[in-house]
């Protein structure tokens, strides 16, 4: 097994190449904690930038470099007295040696990473199982294993329930749950209807080929569905406006001087306030990062995956208690994004002939969703009773959720920052 001073030597380069760590650079950086987990699997606890990371370590000697790292060198640490030192997700050997620590009772022939994700690394078994290792840990239960367990513990069916937890306390490591090897993502269907509008010679997205439509209010049925069993798993308090009329002022606050029209937002954020708790609905815990690349369709219908919560937001915030809507809004603001993204694809000639049909496959979509979604949602207590009080709420969730976006598309896509850029300005009129 490596020791922890030269594994420190290799952070520096390593982390800043990892699309999970959250900082620009390393800077200082330390392992608090390395042992073998299994016969040649390597653990560790990795402290930089005021955040705890986990790494999977393997070693091979350095003169036989193995196939599965080519084309891999960002998983690649270095080299240690002779010893090649590399992501142990890479090998097949040691992710069957993973799957065994995360659920004791299950194997497999075969695994395979899933492909580039943000904020975890997925293996997938014999395409039964599939395992996420958490990258960045916070002490306490992780959000995805405590919904995922009380989710099931309900007999909430359309989320994959666990199949095994890893857990070192203070921490959640990881977590196995059903593959739905056949499922595809809604972001991906999504864009195949958007490409089937724009190559096609009509001007109503339902009179296209592949209209959304009737996805869309299948898919706001099942998140209605989400919510209720989310309220039955951890309970209701009562709707806190000015609560969360604090977190989107502090979230405009983190804009550019000049982003927003200041008079404007203000007058946003008071009116949210003026919100009397008894007519805003219940809190309850939310899936916190709700849009088209979190739900899967099946022949069963739509699955929601994922709920870390968006992973910039501090962990208390991703699991206080809030209103429903505030899904609602993330998976709004995600019809837009799709739209807009299905934009970029056409020549950019064409992309203003191109635009009313963008407009009109969102509101479609948009309506379709809270179609599906808004009747069992009140029949169920969740939303506010008041269509103006809804409304109200509801723009004051997508208008947070757009400066998010803003704030991430700045750092990691610049040349995306136009679409929430569109979305804030559209709100605050």
């Amino acid at each position: 097994m490596i020791g922890a001073a030269a594994l420190e030597k290799l952070l520096p380069d390593y982390l800043p190449r990892q699309r999970w760590f959250a900082g620009q650079e390393a800077g200082e950086a330390a392992v608090a904690r390395i042992e073998e987990a299994a016969p040649g699997l390597g653990w560790a606890l990795v402290e930089s930038g005021g955040s705890t990371y986990q790494l999977v370590i393997g070693t091979r000697p350095a003169t036989e470099p193995p196939s599965f790292v080519q084309g891999q060198e960002s998983a690649v640490l270095g080299t240690i007295d002779g010893l090649l030192v590399y992501d142990a997700t890479l090998d097949p050997e040691l992710g069957l040696a993973l799957l065994g620590l995360v659920a004791p009772g299950e194997s497999a022939e075969h695994v395979r990473p899933t492909g580039a994700e943000q904020s975890n690394t997925s293996l997938v078994y014999d395409n039964r199982l599939i395992l996420k290792l958490f990258r960045r840990l916070a002490e306490g239960p992780n959000p995805d294993v405590e919904v995922v367990t009380a989710l099931s513990k309900v007999g909430f069916e359309n989320t994959p329930g666990p199949a095994g937890v890893w857990r070192r306390e203070p921490y959640d490591l990881a977590i196995a749950q059903q593959f739905l090897a056949e499922a595809a993502d809604g972001w991906s269907l999504a864009l195949t209807s958007l490409r089937d509008l724009y190559g096609a010679d009509c001007e109503e997205p339902g009179d296209c080929g592949g209209d959304f439509a009737p996805e869309a209010e299948r898919l706001g049925q099942t998140t209605a569905g989400l919510h209720a069993a989310l309220a039955d798993a951890f309970g209701r308090t009562p709707g806190d406006p000015a609560a969360w009329a604090a977190l989107v002022e502090a979230q405009l606050g983190r804009l550019r001087a000049g982003d927003v029209d200041g008079a404007a937002a203000d007058r946003f954020v008071r009116a949210l306030r003026d919100v009397a708790p008894v007519d805003a609905g219940p809190a309850i815990r939310v899936h916190g990062d709700y849009h088209l690349g979190q739900v899967l369709r099946t022949d069963a219908g739509w699955f929601v995956l994922d709920f870390e919560g968006e992973p910039a937001r501090p962990l208390a915030e991703r699991t206080a208690p809030s209103s429903p809507l505030k899904d609602v809004a993330g998976m709004l603001r995600s019809f837009h994004y799709a739209a807009q993204v299905g934009l970029t694809e056409r020549a950019e000639a064409n992309q203003e002939r191109y635009l009313p049909l963008a407009d009109k496959w969102e509101a479609r979509n948009r309506r379709a969703f809270l179609r599906g979604y808004l009747d069992p949602a009140r029949e169920a207590g969740l939303v506010p009773a008041d269509d103006a009080v809804l409304e109200r709420v509801l723009t004051a969730f997508e208008l947070d959720k757009a400066v998010y976006e803003l704030l991430y598309e700045r750092s990691h896509r610049p040349d995306w920052a136009v679409i929430p850029q569109s979305a804030i300005a559209r709100l605050l009129a």
